[in-house]
């Protein structure tokens, strides 16, 4: 066979970027149904994440959790479902159970957003009043992405608390 690429995995890869496509348009039950048909095809850690977002954006955030679960199975390397997990945590006021989800996604090897754990790490400190570890955490957030606006608005509001 060599080289020959499923054409099962193309189709499930179109479905997914179809899906995101939809869902950046508001399209959610559209997006939700493409992502769903993508898994059955070929399932990846990256549908299930965005699975789980579009239910996040319902108010669904166990199912939003579940469908992250879902994503670390197939990939425990992907960071994107660490971080998510942790966000919809501390959205549900679950701060102490958040924590250890947001810190692994600090350290997965396959992410390009350290940012967002980073922050959400500050969000969940904040929360915990635990403000210098939070402002640590904030400024994490800027090193890795300067341009990243909630963090430095974030970092003012723990300076401000601070002094």
């Amino acid at each position: 066979m060599g080289n020959m690429t499923d054409p099962r995995v193309e189709l499930a890869i179109q479905l997914f970027q179809d899906a995101y496509q939809m869902q950046l348009q508001g399209e959610l039950d559209v997006a939700m149904d493409l992502y769903q048909k993508s898994i059955r095809l070929h399932p990846t850690a990256e549908a299930y994440t965005f699975l789980g977002w579009a239910y996040r954006f319902q108010g669904r955030l166990d199912d939003a959790i579940l469908e992250c679960k879902h994503a670390i199975e197939i990939d425990p390397t992907f960071g994107n479902p660490y971080n998510d997990i942790g966000a919809y945590l501390i959205e549900k006021g679950q701060i102490d159970d958040s924590i250890p989800w947001l810190e692994k996604a600090t350290r997965c090897p396959r992410y390009d957003s350290y940012h967002f754990p980073w922050y959400n790490l500050g969000r969940a400190y904040m929360q915990k009043e635990m403000y210098r570890r939070a402002l640590d955490c904030f400024q994490m957030a800027i090193d890795i992405e300067p341009d990243y606006n909630m963090a430095k608005q974030a970092l003012a509001k723990v300076r401000r608390l601070i002094h």
